[in-house]
């Protein structure tokens, strides 16, 4: 029969150094400091293990770590992970997956022009790189350990374009759009209906017949203005409801475009979307002067800090798109078409009449008409505003 196993017999260091341990916070130091003491008592390991709470074995292995490597050395907990580790890819086969990684995998065969880990790690194991099929986790550590880290190209590729960051915005409140229900997204813009100008216009017609459109002249006690102006908004229907058609909301203008008006009309559109339970308009639009004015980007902060205050409301969130770019803005295309689609061909109708075929072509409700303040239209000269409607026409 074999010997019982115990510790030989602790200096008055030791013995105190286990002492201290019975109080120490960390359960794998008081564990060991109960086993030493014990065995030092002449207890045997199966008491040992019965009263700690281990097998026999785990008593006898911490005896024999401490006969061979010293009480400090048994006390302090090590690491279980080997102290090697191998590579499963070496620096050869890392430059050669790096070669391999600036072809197409078409030139492979493969039904892609775009890399993954597990394609790159199937296709080193075919090309005979790596001895052994690899996970796609060794083949980023490998070209890791060369400098290479495997990115999306969007995040680091720049563009020339000095707006670009600008043009991104747009980009990223139409993805939030899209995956919040409750959120909308709304491009803006403003536009002048004139009952003289004819825009560019094609028609079916006869081989021998053209259609003519007449230029026409407004009379010198005609009391209805030569232009309207109007709010517009269009609001561009998300995943939930893909098969609705994009609504239009428009409000015509007694006046010009100015900041006073567009606050109203902000307004007005923040009410009607909190009536149909949305919770944020994510706004796209130009950076005209009644949309970057300070009175109206306060309005927009106060505006955001009362519907965050209150618990309820429409917030704002604007982007402002850089000049000369309408293409960025989806509303330009509705106004070309619609001007299109209410010309009279030879006669001139009536600022009433207009009003009433843009919003019959575009499928709304003709609202009340917005009213600039008296005091900005007194400072409104003539000049300015055939200024504003030649650069609205043009």
């Amino acid at each position: 029969m074999r010997p019982p196993i115990c510790v030989r017999e602790l200096t008055g260091q030791e013995r105190g150094r286990l002492e201290a341990g019975l109080h120490a916070q960390e359960v794998y130091e008081l564990r060991r400091c109960q086993i030493l003491l014990a065995s030092a008592r002449g207890e045997w390991a199966p008491r040992i293990a019965e009263v700690v709470g281990c097998t026999d074995q785990a008593v006898r292995n911490v005896i024999r770590e401490f006969e061979r490597d010293g009480l400090e050395a048994c006390l302090r907990r090590g690491s279980s992970r080997p102290h090697t580790l191998h590579a499963k890819v070496d620096a050869v086969a890392a430059e050669q997956i790096r070669t391999l990684l600036h072809q197409s995998p078409r030139t492979f065969g493969k039904p892609t022009s775009v890399w993954t880990m597990e394609l790159a790690a199937e296709v080193s194991f075919a090309e005979g790189i790596t001895p052994e099929r690899v996970s796609g986790e060794t083949i980023r550590q490998a070209i890791l350990r060369l400098g290479v880290r495997w990115r999306r190209a969007k995040q680091w590729i720049t563009s020339p374009d000095p707006e670009y960051a600008r043009k991104r915005a747009r980009d990223r409140l139409i993805r939030l759009a899209a995956s919040h229900p409750t959120w909308v997204l709304g491009f803006q813009d403003e536009v002048w209906w004139s009952r003289l100008a004819r825009p560019s216009l094609r028609t079916w017609i006869e081989a021998d017949d053209r259609l003519r459109l007449v230029e026409q002249a407004v009379a010198k006690d005609d009391p209805d203005p030569k232009a309207l102006a109007c709010y517009g908004l269009l609001l561009r229907a998300g995943p939930p409801d893909e098969v609705a058609t994009d609504p239009l909301w428009l409000r015509f203008v007694d006046g010009r475009p100015v900041s006073a008006v567009t606050i109203d009309y902000l307004d007005w559109c923040c009410r009607k979307l909190h009536a149909a339970g949305k919770e944020a308009l994510l706004l796209i639009w130009d950076n005209a002067a009644w949309h970057t004015s300070q009175q109206v980007r306060a309005w927009i902060r106060d505006h955001n800090r009362q519907v965050k205050r209150q618990g309820h409301g429409v917030r704002i969130i604007a982007c402002y798109l850089p000049s000369k770019s309408p293409w960025l803005n989806a509303i330009e295309a509705t106004w070309v078409h619609g001007k299109r689609r209410v010309v009279e061909a030879d006669g001139l109708l009536t600022a009433d009449q207009l009003a009433a075929r843009v919003c019959d072509a575009d499928g709304c409700v003709h609202e009340p008409h917005l009213v600039m303040p008296k005091k900005v239209a007194r400072s409104c000269t003539s000049l300015d505003f055939r200024h504003f409607l030649g650069a609205v026409r043009g």
